[in-house]
C-alpha cells in the first residue's frame, strides 16, 4: 500500500468544509503538531488565512526556524522510492507549468504517501525540493498520532460501550469547539480525542450528529487500465458503478503514456468501494469477452462487452406508487446525494485543481447485434454486491 488517507488533524480540530490547505496538512503530519496551532502559526507569518494555500517562502521559513532542512531543487518526476526513507515533505508542481495554483505539498513517510489524496497517480507532477529533519524519524511517536492508518484493529465493543465511547468523544468535541474554552482546555480536549480516536479506530465521520456533508472526507484514487483510449464499454462501467451502486461517487478519465487512468472521487470509503467494484466487473467482463470471441476491444467482443454491461442489474427509480414517508426518505436521500457530489466537485477543484469538461467521440467499430444480446444476457446473471461493506462493532 502507498497511500494512506490523513488529513493531518483538521477535522478532530473542528475544521469543515473544502479547502487548499495542503501546507498545513503536510506540516502537522510531518511534525506531529496540533493543526490548529500550525494553522494559526502560519496564517500569523503570512498575515493571511492559511485555508486556500500559503506561499511557499512560509512553509520554508517555519520549518527552518524548526531544524528541516530543504534539498536543492530536484525537478525530477514524483516517485516515493527516489526520495530518502523516513519523513518528507515534497514540494510538488505540475511539468506543464500552472503556476502556484499547479503546485502542493505533501507527506511521505517510509515512502508512503499521506495525504487526503495520492499525487503520485497523477504522472504530471515533478519534485521541485523537499524537506527531512533528523531529529524525527518514522518511528517518533509524536509523528505517529496523527499518521496511524486508520485500518488499525480494535477491541470488540459492545453497542453499549460504543456509545459511551462516542458520547466522551462528543463532550470533549464540544470542549474543544467552544469559545469560552481557554486555549489549554482545547489543547487538551483534542488530544484526548485523537487518542480516542486512535485507540478505537474511528474518524469525525463516526462522531458526528448529524449528517452535514461538511464533515465528509473527500479522496479521488485513479484506477489503470490498459490502452491509451478508453473502451466506450470501459465508460459505460464506471457510469452504472457511480450512477447505480455507489452514487455518493463521480468519475473522469485521462491517459498517461499507454495507459488509461479512470478517477473516482467522493467520500474516502464510498471511493475505495467503487473502485473495487469496478475492478472485479472489468476483469468479469473482459475476460468472458476474450473467452468467447477473442478480445474485448474491439468487434464481437466490445459489443458483448458492451451487452454485458447494458444488462447489469438495475434498479428502478420508479417502484410500485409508495407511502408518503417512503417518499419524503427517498427525497432527503436523493437530496443528501446530490450535497456530496456537489462538495465533492468543489472540492476536487479547489484541492485538486481539475476542472472536468465533457467531451463526446465520433465514429464506431461495426456492433454486432448478436453478441451484444448474449451479453445482456449474461449481464443480468451478475450478482452485484458492493464490497468492504464496513463493520462498525462486534456483538457480544
Amino acid at each position: 500500500m502507498d497511500f494512506v488517507w490523513n488529513d493531518g488533524g483538521r477535522a478532530a480540530c473542528g475544521f469543515v468544509g473544502s479547502t487548499g490547505d495542503c501546507v498545513t496538512r503536510a506540516i502537522a503530519i510531518a511534525t506531529g503538531a496540533v493543526y490548529r496551532d500550525v494553522y494559526e502559526k502560519l496564517g500569523a507569518a503570512a498575515q493571511k488565512s492559511p485555508r486556500n494555500g500559503l506561499p511557499t517562502a512560509v512553509a520554508a521559513s517555519y520549518l527552518e526556524e524548526r531544524q528541516w532542512q530543504i534539498s536543492s531543487e530536484v525537478k525530477l518526476p514524483f516517485d516515493v522510492q527516489r526520495l530518502p526513507k523516513g519523513i518528507v515533505i515534497v514540494h510538488l508542481a505540475k511539468q506543464n507549468g500552472e503556476g502556484r495554483h499547479g503546485q502542493h505539498l505533501t507527506t511521505v513517510i517510509d515512502h508512503v504517501v499521506h495525504d487526503t489524496w495520492d499525487p503520485s497517480d497523477d504522472h504530471g507532477y515533478v519534485v521541485l525540493s523537499f524537506w527531512t529533519s533528523v531529529s524525527i524519524g518514522s518511528d517518533n511517536g509524536q509523528a505517529a498520532l496523527t499518521t496511524m492508518p486508520v485500518t488499525a484493529a480494535r477491541p470488540d465493543l459492545t453497542q453499549s460501550e460504543f456509545d459511551k465511547i462516542l458520547s466522551r468523544l462528543r463532550a470533549l468535541d464540544r470542549t474543544a469547539s467552544n469559545n469560552a474554552s481557554t486555549e489549554g482546555e482545547k489543547h487538551n480536549a483534542l488530544r484526548m480525542m485523537q487518542n480516542l480516536m486512535l485507540r478505537h479506530n474511528l474518524s469525525r465521520d463516526d462522531i458526528r450528529d448529524d449528517d452535514n456533508v461538511e464533515q465528509v472526507r473527500f479522496t479521488r484514487i485513479a484506477c489503470p487500465v490498459n490502452g491509451r483510449k478508453a473502451c466506450a464499454w470501459e465508460k459505460s462501467l464506471a457510469h452504472y458503478v457511480t450512477f447505480y451502486i455507489v452514487p455518493t461517487t463521480q468519475w473522469y478519465y485521462s491517459a498517461t503514456g499507454h495507459r488509461t487512468l479512470f478517477w473516482f472521487y467522493g467520500p474516502l470509503d464510498d471511493v475505495r468501494n467503487a473502485i473495487a467494484l469496478f475492478r472485479e466487473l472489468l476483469l468479469t467482463i473482459a475476460t468472458s469477452a476474450t473467452l468467447q470471441f477473442g478480445g474485448h476491444t474491439r468487434g464481437s467482443g466490445a459489443s458483448y462487452a458492451e451487452g454485458y454491461v447494458q444488462g447489469l442489474p438495475r434498479w428502478s427509480t420508479q417502484p410500485t406508487p409508495p407511502s408518503q414517508q417512503t417518499l419524503n426518505d427517498g427525497a432527503l436521500i436523493q437530496l443528501r446525494t446530490l450535497s456530496v457530489q456537489s462538495a465533492a466537485k468543489d472540492w476536487l477543484d479547489i484541492e485538486c485543481n481539475v476542472r472536468l469538461t465533457t467531451t463526446r467521440g465520433a465514429g464506431r467499430y461495426g456492433h454486432d447485434e448478436a453478441a451484444a444480446h448474449r451479453g445482456k444476457q449474461d449481464g443480468a446473471t451478475q450478482q452485484v454486491n458492493v464490497p468492504n461493506t464496513p463493520l462498525r462493532i462486534t456483538q457480544r
